[in-house]
Formats: structure tokens, C-alpha cells, sequence
């Protein structure tokens, strides 16, 4: 059993936790206009730090993985497991496409989260092992991602580079262009911090506290919570008054 790095996890249940606050606010405000009360500069910049979080980590848990496989994989069967894992979580972003489709229409998802995690694993596997490379690739992705936005574009095919049409709108869209440069400065901090899997600076071990367990545990969980938290959170926003879905 490969063994678990609880900074890690605890980080990514932290991240689970700010997501279920900034989707909650999210949704008061798609759903009824008496969210509007919580319509401020501060939760767009809570929800791009909530994003940040666990598409860093998902560089820092390549490198940790890539570590631990390499010592008893081929270089094929390497490339097949992230080939794999990428295409099983970019499916499921898929899957989150076309159910806010059906029931949203307007802002659905084209290129949320879960299709960047996926895109980002296949693109990045050839430069898991690299260091500096990935720390100037990851700069030169967010600095043209941002750069890009001072523009539109026509082509709607383009918008998950970066490339956004006028008027484009989604609830979740996270482009190449600059969010893969997270994943790979991710990169970059994985190899720095963890190489070969070990700590290169050993922080108080404070697993043993309860609140870091259930973080842990949190992020342990972290795709199963993404995928069912929305439908429970509209739920019971429905239930109790506080927004009123048609759909539902």
C-alpha cells in the first residue's frame, strides 16, 4: 500500500472545503437573484484560489506518482497509466458537459476542471521529471493565458486553450492557457519538495489531530466529492426554500 503524504492531502481537503463554500455561493446566485446578497469581488477571487489549490496539487501528485511507478513499470506501461488516468478523469468532465446541458443550457460547462486535470496528465507526463523546465513553462502558460485576456476571438473551437469568444460564459471553464502553467509549476515544486518521494523538509508531523484526519480524508475522497457535491448542495437549497429549481 502506497503510503500517504499528509501534507498533501490535508491541502487537498482544504481545497474540498473552500470548493463546497464557493459552489454554495455559486449557486445562490445562478439560482435565485436573493443570492445577490453574496455577489462580491471576493468570492470570484476565493473560487480562483479554491481552483489553484487542486490543480497545483495535481502537479505535486504526478511527480509523487510518477516516483513510486517508475520502479516497477516500463516506460510503456508508464505512458499507458497516465494516458489512462487522464482520459478516465477528462470522461468524467465530459459527463459533467453533458448534464449541465441538459438541465443548465446556458453557461454549460465546454471546459471545466475535470476536463483540464485530465488534458493536463496526458500533456505533462513527458515533462514529470523535469525541474527548472517546468517552473519556465508553467510562467510562460499563465503569462500568455493572461495576456490573452485582453482579447476576444471568434472562434468558439478555441476556448479551451483560451481563446474566448465575446460574451462567452460557463460556469466552469478552466482553459490550457494559463491553467496548465499550474500544473506544471506543480510540477516543479513536486520534483523540489518530494523527489523520489521523499521529504526534502520535514514539517511537524500533525496527522495524528483529528481536523487533519478528516482533511485527509477529504482529499483522500477528493473526485467522488466533486462529483456528487453540486447535485446535493441544489438539492437541499430546494428543499428548504432558499432557491427554486425548475428542474427539479
Amino acid at each position: 500500500m502506497e503510503k500517504r503524504i499528509w501534507e498533501i492531502d490535508s491541502l487537498r481537503g482544504i481545497g474540498i472545503i473552500m470548493m463546497l463554500v464557493s459552489n454554495l455561493i455559486t449557486d445562490l446566485n445562478y439560482f435565485n437573484d436573493r443570492g445577490g446578497i453574496v455577489k462580491s469581488d471576493f468570492w470570484g477571487y476565493f473560487a480562483i484560489m479554491t481552483a489553484t489549490i487542486f490543480i497545483f496539487l495535481v502537479g505535486v501528485s504526478l511527480t509523487l506518482s510518477y516516483s513510486r511507478a517508475k520502479k516497477h513499470k516500463t516506460k510503456k506501461e508508464l505512458r499507458m497509466k497516465y494516458l489512462k488516468r487522464g482520459l478516465k478523469i477528462f470522461s468524467w468532465g465530459f459527463v459533467i458537459t453533458l448534464v449541465t446541458w441538459i438541465f443548465l443550457r446556458e453557461g454549460f460547462v465546454i471546459f471545466g476542471i475535470l476536463h483540464l486535470i485530465g488534458i493536463s496528465i496526458i500533456l505533462t507526463y513527458p515533462f514529470i521529471k523535469y525541474r527548472f523546465w517546468n517552473l519556465l513553462l508553467g510562467i510562460f502558460f499563465i503569462s500568455f493565458g493572461i495576456y490573452l485576456r485582453n482579447f476576444t476571438f471568434d472562434r468558439y473551437w478555441l476556448v479551451w486553450l483560451g481563446f474566448i469568444p465575446p460574451s462567452f460564459y460557463s460556469v466552469d471553464h478552466f482553459p490550457i492557457f494559463p491553467w496548465l502553467g499550474i500544473v506544471l509549476i506543480g510540477l516543479f515544486f513536486g520534483n523540489l519538495l518530494y523527489h523520489n518521494c521523499t521529504r526534502r523538509v520535514d514539517p511537524p508531523d500533525l496527522s495524528r489531530f483529528s481536523f487533519i484526519r478528516l482533511l485527509c480524508f477529504l482529499g483522500r475522497h477528493s473526485l467522488l466529492i466533486y462529483l456528487i457535491h453540486q447535485p446535493i448542495i441544489v438539492i437541499l437549497l430546494h428543499v428548504s426554500g432558499i432557491i427554486h429549481v425548475s428542474f427539479l
